[in-house]
């Protein structure tokens, strides 16, 4: 039937150019924090905390440090939200599909944009971090249709993902050309129409398989589309909760994640401790890092290329696809442990050009870290389990991440607003990260001597 593949493969293709620039245009807006952040300040944002102060030579100077780690407190939350909530999320995307979980999503955009004042600062940006990751979950899926890259498109959703916090930058740029704020934020509102025509006619009502039936359709055309069972071969869900590998996955998330949430939550200040408060210097370092947080999009597929390279290839004797999709993961978990050492080194060092490295370094880090994230919890686990997991993972760690707020405290405090010592010890922290593909390379050649010795015994026989 040419026709009914011609139409099958139009639609996939369709539904994942949208899907792409859904996740490039709105998911992870709030990691534009530093561009909003210096929107906010011109707006007055948090003023009341400037308090006037005696500098060098018995100058007067306006102490904003209050104000900073106010905006640090709003971000600490947001971003545990972004990753603790995933966890209903994840329940909730499981139990339900597909539709449920997006029509929540559009409830709490609708309702949000318009109401970014002052006083709902800390709900709004919490809620926009929680309807960011339902739009990235509901999309990873979409992987499934396209069998031999499936890795590869999951990770570039998520460098989509983080390029999307360019969207501050581009409110920023209107805010500076006399756009308000407000309008910016009704004008998202608005786009909620758009999302909810894809929900309805390029997504499944439930989930996509995988392995994907032959002549498999979703969307409008197919009222109960395939979910995917739980079969007896597989592991259940605490099996999986209390495995080596996700405990040693989380540990890699969770440290390295913390780095990059202190950095990004700290940016503005450490901008500003390095220019000598030099405003325009300020704006266009936080300009420069935020273009190069659209440079994710073309970062994560690496990653996805690096664990897909051995599809299409003949499997070890013996060799299962799981298995093979396991050793092929343990180099991209060891690369985004690597940058994230390198980023780490960079982001400790006190000299303010070395910044624009930092910048790279950081987009391609957390490029491959979050992609590498979804993409392991796919080939490590069954598909059936995805989302409780993909929310576990993402739960815990965020539960980790708040160790950043006591880290902002103590710079501001005990060391005097220098983060030397801060950074060295989170420097130190990363190298814990290098523990997750060291086991995952174990078990993998612990797995193929296994297999090597049954065929042993096999011809022997």
């Amino acid at each position: 039937m040419p026709g009914l593949e011609t139409s099958l493969v139009a639609r996939r293709c369709l539904t994942f150019a949208t899907g792409l620039v859904e996740c490039l245009c709105f998911a992870g807006a709030v990691f534009g924090w530093a561009s909003l952040v210096f929107v906010l300040k011109q707006e007055g944002y948090f003023s009341s905390l400037c308090i006037n102060a005696t500098g060098i030579n018995s100058t007067q100077v306006l102490d904003c440090s209050r104000q900073d780690e106010q905006f640090s407190l709003v971000f600490t939350i947001a971003s545990f939200m972004n990753n603790f909530l995933t966890l209903p999320n994840g329940f909730l995307f499981d139990r339900f599909g597909t539709t449920v979980a997006r029509l929540i999503l559009k409830l709490i955009h609708f309702c949000l944009f318009p109401s970014v004042l002052p006083n709902l600062l800390f709900p709004a940006l919490s809620l926009l971090s929680v309807g960011g990751i339902l739009f990235l979950m509901t999309n990873m899926q979409v992987g499934n249709l396209f069998g031999s890259h499936r890795s590869t498109i999951i990770t570039l959703y998520n460098g989509a993902f983080d390029s999307s916090s360019a969207l501050f930058l581009v409110i920023k740029l209107l805010f500076e050309s006399g756009v308000s704020l407000r309008a910016s934020f009704l004008f998202l509102s608005a786009c909620s129409g758009i999302h909810l025509l894809r929900t309805f006619f390029l997504l499944p009502r439930n989930f996509i398989p995988y392995p994907l039936p032959d002549h498999y359709t979703y969307g409008y055309e197919s009222p109960t589309d395939h979910t995917d069972t739980n079969s007896k071969h597989k592991k259940s869900f605490r099996e999986c909760l209390l495995s080596r590998f996700f405990a040693w996955h989380l540990l890699w998330l969770s440290v390295m994640q913390l780095r990059h949430y202190l950095f990004i939550g700290t940016l503005n200040p450490m901008l500003q401790r390095l220019t000598a408060g030099e405003s325009s210097l300020v704006s266009q370092y936080t300009n420069a890092f935020a273009i190069t947080q659209l440079c994710g999009v073309l970062c994560a597929p690496w990653n996805g290329l690096i664990m897909d390279r051995h599809k299409g290839k003949p499997r070890r004797a013996g060799e299962s696809e799981q298995e093979a999709d396991l050793r092929a993961s343990v180099l991209s978990l060891f690369l985004t442990a690597l940058q994230c050492l390198l980023f780490s080194v960079c982001a400790s060092t006190p000299y303010l050009p070395l910044q624009y490295l930092t910048f790279i370094l950081q987009v391609l880090n957390r490029s491959f870290l979050y992609g590498g994230n979804a993409a392991f919890i796919s080939v490590a686990f069954p598909s059936c389990h995805f989302g409780k997991l993909y929310g576990f993972v993402m739960a815990l760690s965020a539960v980790f991440s708040l160790l950043q707020y006591p880290c902002f405290a103590l710079v501001k405090g005990a060391l005097n607003g220098d983060p030397l010592y801060v950074n060295i010890g989170l420097t130190v922290l990363t190298l814990l990260a290098f523990i997750h593909p060291l086991s995952v390379y174990l078990h993998c050649r612990r797995v193929s001597s296994q297999q090597a010795k049954s065929k042993a015994i096999s011809a022997s026989s």
